[in-house]
This record gives structure tokens, sequence and C-alpha cells, in this order.
């Protein structure tokens, strides 16, 4: 298998299948100590969005007028 001049190389085909490997999937290089180069699939991690994150955290003491007031620039 030889590496083109941008550093790229083909996965063949059965191990593309074999480790579910598609256009957009994310691998990494891993030396060992040997000297010998892997590449492991990289788990997706599951972000949560900001929104549930700040989910029920906010203390409002303000009323439902003040706020308006406050956006419509009441005095």
């Amino acid at each position: 298998m030889k590496v083109t001049t941008k550093g790229q190389v083909t996965i063949p085909q059965a191990i593309r299948d074999k480790k579910n490997i598609t256009a957009d999937t994310e691998v990494e290089f891993i030396e060992a100590p040997d000297g010998r180069i892997y590449i492991e699939v990289v788990t997706p991690t599951i972000k949560k969005s900001r929104f549930r994150t700040a989910h029920k955290v906010a203390s409002v003491t303000m009323t439902t007028d003040e706020i308006m007031a406050l956006t419509r620039g009441d005095n």
C-alpha cells in the first residue's frame, strides 16, 4: 500500500466493513512501544445541549411584570 503525496492511505474495504468505518468516522493513530502503528476508531461522545444543562438552574426572583417592564424600558 502506497502513501500519497498528501500522506493519505486507503483503508481496505474489508476492514472498513468489519469496523463500520464510513466517510465521517473519526480514527486515531496510536504508536505502540514496539514501534507498530495502530488505527483505532474514536468512540463519539454525546454532548449535552447547553440548554439542557441550564434547565432549572436559574433562580429568578422577579415577577413576570417586572421582567416585562425591564424589556420595555418602563420606569
